[in-house]
């Protein structure tokens, strides 16, 4: 066991005080040999007495650089050191691109989690991270859901919950905490390629606001995600409640032509706000995808429309029409 340090009482208090981890836990931590991951998988082992939980490192080959068999072996070897059990998964072909990677990453985290029956995966993400997530929506034009992205907790599956403990930690106190426990971090040289977006904003964008503006902005913007996400979950509760009665109206009215049909009168006095949220939980129902900004309101104005007014077709035809007080959802051919 490590010597107890601030960090292991900040993250013991953390998970405590909002109970993201129980007693008895099956845990699966995801490593990938970086100063955030190994920071967590120390710290998690560390506590792990404490809380009586059953603890496993996962790591994932992406096949992106030359080394990545090395650093794989990397993080086993560090994790026989450690007496705790180790999986691995490689990519088949090396992956091209941040999403497609991230895709698979999670796809097989969860596939190991759930074949040894973990109830909790565990992955390294940090208040820098946060931050640069809420930034990096920010300029792709994403409204507070995006901007909140990055929780504590979302779920996987019925089983399964992934869970970040380091939100409130700076990719700083990671390192310097790396440093004094002198675990061997691995450095991944595709953090320095620029040709990534992300990259680019945590090498030159955020060290510019941080000298230009405020040092402390990664912070500030960490915060703010925080703030957001308890906003998002109220509107969001509000919002489902919302479009359940508007469609719950036609059971009132013998003259509803159809199950997807909206009642206007439900909306019309609605706050902007809430309307918008609907409509968007109503369209990825019907489109089985994210609505666009511009998705959303295309049926929006079609709240306090003329009678017979229709919109513009949506993805594979589909098309919105007015029939007081009906909205009526028109599959296409």
């Amino acid at each position: 066991m490590s010597p107890w340090s601030p960090l292991h009482a900040q993250i013991h208090g953390t998970l405590r005080r909002r109970r993201l981890l129980s007693k008895g836990d099956r845990l699966l931590i995801a490593v990938s040999g970086g100063q955030d991951s190994l920071c967590l998988a120390r710290i998690i082992l560390d506590l792990q007495p404490k809380w009586d939980w059953t603890v496993a490192i996962a790591h994932c080959d992406h096949r992106w650089r030359d080394d990545s068999a090395a650093n794989a072996a990397a993080v086993a070897e560090l994790a026989g050191q450690w007496h705790c059990p180790f999986m691995q998964r490689v990519a088949q072909t090396p992956l091209s691109g941040e999403a497609a990677a991230r895709q698979w990453r999670y796809q097989v985290l969860q596939e190991m989690a759930e074949s040894g029956q973990y109830q909790q995966l565990l992955t390294g993400h940090t208040q820098s991270d946060r931050a640069e997530t809420l930034l990096y929506n920010l300029i792709r034009g994403a409204g507070a859901d995006g901007l909140q992205a990055l929780s504590w907790q979302r779920s996987l599956s019925p089983q399964l919950t992934l869970t970040r403990p380091l939100l409130e930690i700076s990719r700083q106190q990671t390192g310097e905490f790396c440093q004094q426990q002198q675990l061997p971090i691995w450095w991944d040289s595709s953090n320095e390629n620029r040709n990534y977006a992300r990259n680019r904003l945590r090498l030159e964008l955020l060290p510019y606001l941080e000298q230009q503006f405020h040092p402390q902005v990664s912070a500030n913007l960490a915060q703010t995600a925080e703030l957001l996400r308890a906003d998002v979950a109220y509107l969001n509760q509000q919002a489902q409640q919302l479009l359940e009665q508007a469609l719950d109206e036609k059971a009132l009215d013998e003259k509803a032509l159809d199950e997807k049909a909206l009642n206007r009168c439900s909306l019309q006095d609605a706050p902007l706000a809430l309307q918008r949220r609907a409509l968007r939980f109503y369209l990825k129902s019907r489109l089985q995808r994210d609505p666009s900004f511009a998705q959303v309101e295309k049926l929006h104005a079609l709240i306090n429309a003329p009678n017979r007014t229709q919109s513009d077709p949506f993805p594979g035809g589909a098309i919105a029409r007015v029939s007081h007080p009906w909205i009526h959802w028109l599959d296409g051919d």
